[in-house]
């Protein structure tokens, strides 16, 4: 697991570049990691997700598949080859014990996790990885910040 101990915000205001910090995240992510999405409907984590789902499959030289926002069914899982990708959304859920029965974190270090809207999560894993994705103060940019990557992790995908 990663150490929490740096952050960092990035403009991610057009899709090219949040599709190029995707591609850089991915390259640092392994098993057993679990990535929390943070930020209002509409600001892109969905976007970033799917960036993220299919460039592991692009390295494997997998089919690139459709990535949408698992809102009703809660989960999507994905192979990408060395292992799955489990994205929960959370959103739909109205209080922290509808998470319990779900399967979430159940057998996390098999796989790798991607969690939109866990503030629904009562009892959150200690060393995760926090993408914080909000807008300016006229919704014309967006921004990233990232928490739960060491300096020289956080240094490779700005």
């Amino acid at each position: 697991m990663h150490i929490a101990t740096n952050s960092g915000k990035i403009e991610i205001s057009l899709e090219v570049k949040t599709a190029e910090i995707a591609k850089k995240f991915s390259k640092i992510l392994k098993k057993g990691d679990i990535v929390f999405f943070h930020g209002e409907i509409g600001v892109g984590k969905t976007t970033f997700i799917r960036h993220l789902i299919n460039n592991f499959q692009k390295k494997k030289d997998l089919k690139l598949t459709e990535v949408t926002s698992p809102t009703f069914n809660l989960v999507n899982e994905y192979d990408v080859g060395d292992f799955l990708i489990q994205h929960y959304d959370l959103f739909r859920l109205k209080n922290t014990n509808e998470t319990k029965n779900i399967g979430l974190l159940e057998n996390y270090k098999e796989i790798l996790t991607l969690v939109e809207w866990p503030e629904r999560i009562e009892k959150k894993p200690i060393n995760t990885i926090d993408l914080i994705f909000e807008y300016d103060e006229g919704v014309e940019k967006r921004f990233l910040t990232i928490h739960g990557l060491g300096k020289e992790e956080l240094n490779e995908i700005r």
